[in-house]
């Protein structure tokens, strides 16, 4: 479980110095802020797009173009679903969305405890254990609604 700080300007900025020099910084300089505050906040992207000599739309446009960046902070644990083809033919998508719809959520949101969000992904490299998730850094396969639920446990602290 991992704890992101709060939104700071000053820290952004040293985040974004920190890869300038790097050979195409945009997305190290994301991922940096990402893994500091838990998302991109929308304050960060004017900040970012400034420094690489871009529009703010081309820097939104990328922010919003990876499934990776989040725009709000996470919760305490991150289930990411396998969708990619292996997994979908593999009961995967009807798993996935009964889940969801037993929380009460949607993709990329988390429930109202705050102790799970659940992201889609689109590839784990499990094809031969499908369907496929990810809990926090662990990959889990050949998921059945038990495994599943399992995870969901877990993560829910129960």
């Amino acid at each position: 479980m991992t704890r992101y700080a709060p939104w700071n300007e000053g820290r952004a900025s040293e985040i974004i110095s920190a890869h300038l020099a790097e050979e195409g910084p945009a997305l190290p300089i994301l991922h940096a802020l990402q893994e500091e505050f838990g998302c991109i906040p929308r304050e960060a992207e004017p900040l970012v797009a400034h420094a690489l000599n871009i529009t703010r739309a081309e820097m939104h446009g990328v922010v919003t173009f990876y499934h990776e960046f989040r725009a709000h902070p996470p919760g305490r644990h991150v289930l990411r679903l396998c969708r990619a083809e292996a997994c979908q033919s593999m009961g995967g998508e009807r798993l996935a969305a009964s889940l969801l719809d037993r929380l009460g959520i949607d993709w990329g949101e988390t429930t109202a405890d705050g102790a799970l969000t659940v992201e889609p992904v689109f590839c784990l490299g499990l094809c031969a254990t499908a369907p496929s998730a990810m809990l926090d850094e662990r990959v889990k396969g050949r998921l059945t609604p038990a495994k599943l639920d399992h995870l969901v446990a877990e993560a829910r602290g129960a």
